[in-house]
């Protein structure tokens, strides 16, 4: 049996992209949820006028109530940098973290997916297997760029601060997923985990999934706008997560990714996982505290996107 799983376990990497897609729509989507909730009425009349710039904002908009259209936008502007991941006009090909084009801003004449732009691996190792530095061109230079362009005094045209703002929508949730703020690097696997996608773990539900992905799923996977809003204002949902007030006015995204980092050592990667064999059984203790953990990091992601731009668009 361990070695049919060890197989399943190949054939599941195979399959599997191994590019981060932190918390899928439906956590994006609540984190934005919440963020335009706490908007000033200042910072929420840009942030639409800007959204309204996106190439799919039609697309968007089609089939929307007209009183909840600027919201429902919104949040569906927090997962394009993960749409265009699929979309063929987008491209993977000389898009590299240390390429010439890996910091640029642009605009949507940007055809580039910049998968390196959703994380920033801080290294580590618990064998003496040597740590690599992050890419040089990662979350954290991206969102101090975009959090300068938004500023109306960065001289940056509209069009090109639409792109910036959805990127900094998707990007401060991101890197609040703690699987995006670290690697882990063991004689095993000299290159790193690339963030737990190269982990595989078993569930309570009995799928055999990559650890990226089961904290990815956590508020789950692909939804409607209007459904994320209900999950989000459910009776359990991240808006009756109570928020640590001066954890959130934390406004150094340096801070933000050591913080996530913090979170994955102590959660993420927490036995069984720390030690387990693949697929490793996760244990009720071990998904009790990482869906809190997540919960709590989620939450703190949208207040700190809502203070974020109602600094920078004020």
């Amino acid at each position: 049996m361990r070695k049919l799983l060890a197989v399943a376990s190949f054939a599941i990497l195979l399959v599997f992209p191994t590019s981060p897609f932190a918390w899928w729509d439906g956590g994006h989507m609540q984190i934005a949820a919440l963020a335009y909730e706490k908007l000033t009425p200042q910072a929420r009349a840009r942030v639409d006028a800007l959204v309204k710039l996106n190439p799919d904002y039609q697309d968007w908009i089609g089939c929307l109530p007209a009183d909840q259209k600027e919201k429902l936008a919104f949040m569906r502007a927090s997962v394009w940098a993960d749409d265009i991941k699929t979309d063929a006009q987008h491209t993977d090909a000389d898009d590299k973290p240390d390429g010439p084009n890996a910091g640029r801003n642009i605009g949507y004449s940007d055809m580039l997916r910049h998968k390196y732009w959703h994380y920033m691996d801080i290294g580590f190792s618990t064998d003496g297997a040597p740590v690599r530095p992050a890419d040089p061109v990662n979350a954290l230079t991206q969102i101090r760029m975009f959090r300068s362009a938004l500023a109306a005094s960065s001289g940056v045209s509209d069009a090109v601060r639409s792109y910036d703002l959805v990127w900094l929508l998707h990007l401060v949730a991101d890197v609040h997923q703690p699987l995006h703020a670290t690697a882990r690097f063991t004689q095993s696997l000299p290159s790193g985990d690339n963030g737990g996608n190269k982990v595989l773990v078993r569930p309570a539900t009995g799928e055999i999934i990559q650890l990226h992905f089961y904290w990815d799923r956590m508020f789950g996977g692909y939804t409607t706008a209007e459904g994320a809003v209900r999950d989000a204002h459910d009776h359990d949902g991240l808006a009756q997560v109570p928020v640590d007030q001066e954890l959130a006015a934390i406004d150094d995204p340096e801070i933000w990714i050591k913080q996530s980092y913090e979170a994955a050592r102590k959660f993420a990667y927490a036995e069984p996982v720390l030690s387990g064999m693949q697929p490793i059984e996760l244990t009720r203790q071990y998904e009790t505290e990482a869906r809190n953990a997540a919960r709590v990091q989620a939450a703190l992601a949208a207040e700190r996107l809502a203070r974020l731009l109602n600094a920078v668009l004020q």
